[in-house]
């Protein structure tokens, strides 16, 4: 395994600090990826329960950091030297400075990656991020993932006639403008890590 960097970290087991790290590469450009299973040597040590520890990573990101990171990050089981790690990808947000929501916008609740590890933002950091906020859309937010298909949304519009060419990806805004897949390509891929729910309502209000 390489050594850990400012875009990889590695973590033994889920311990307290697992939430500093992933907002640490929230607040960071480019973000990063954590393994959980890996010592800091990278030595594969494995997790006991993958699934268990998979629900435990999500549920811990969707309760414990704020503002809410649905679609910028991406949980996985994989496995390595035969055992089984998870691998977290996360990517940096639009809406930084993200924060503890126990601790608030505070230096003791706002992290960035530094070198290989998860330092505390100073007041300073943190205005600046505020001042620089913008307003994030689907199409702007970069998909945490980039080997994304679109069987099935294919097979939708050749059923209504109206079979994809070259510029589907483009027509359909589905790509940023470095060529990227955005969030709505996330959303839209054959496969994701998001529900989504549609209620069809019978009446007009």
């Amino acid at each position: 395994m390489p050594p850990e960097s400012n875009r990889i970290e590695y973590k033994r087991q889920l311990t307290d600090k697992f939430e500093r790290s992933v907002i640490a590469f929230l607040n960071y450009p480019g973000g990063g990826e954590i393994l959980v299973g890996v010592d800091d040597d990278g030595f594969v040590t494995g997790v006991p329960d993958a699934d268990t520890v998979q629900l435990q990573i999500v549920d811990r990101i969707k309760n414990n950091i704020r503002p809410a990171m649905l679609g910028l990050f991406d949980v996985k089981h994989e496995q390595r030297a035969g055992k089984d790690i998870i691998r977290i990808i996360v990517s940096a947000g639009q809406q930084r400075p993200y924060y503890l929501r126990t601790r608030g916008m505070t230096e003791d609740g706002c992290f960035i990656r530094v070198g290989s590890s998860s330092q505390p933002m100073t007041e300073r950091m943190i205005e600046g991020l505020l001042a620089k906020r913008q307003h994030s859309s689907i199409q702007t937010i970069r998909s945490p993932r980039q080997d994304l298909t679109f069987r099935q949304l294919k097979i939708y519009y050749e059923e209504k006639k109206l079979p994809p060419n070259s510029e589907f990806l483009q027509s359909l805004e589905l790509i940023d403008e470095d060529g990227a897949f955005n969030y709505a390509a996330y959303l839209l891929a054959d496969e994701n890590a998001v529900s989504i729910k549609v209620a069809k309502y019978a009446g007009t209000d």
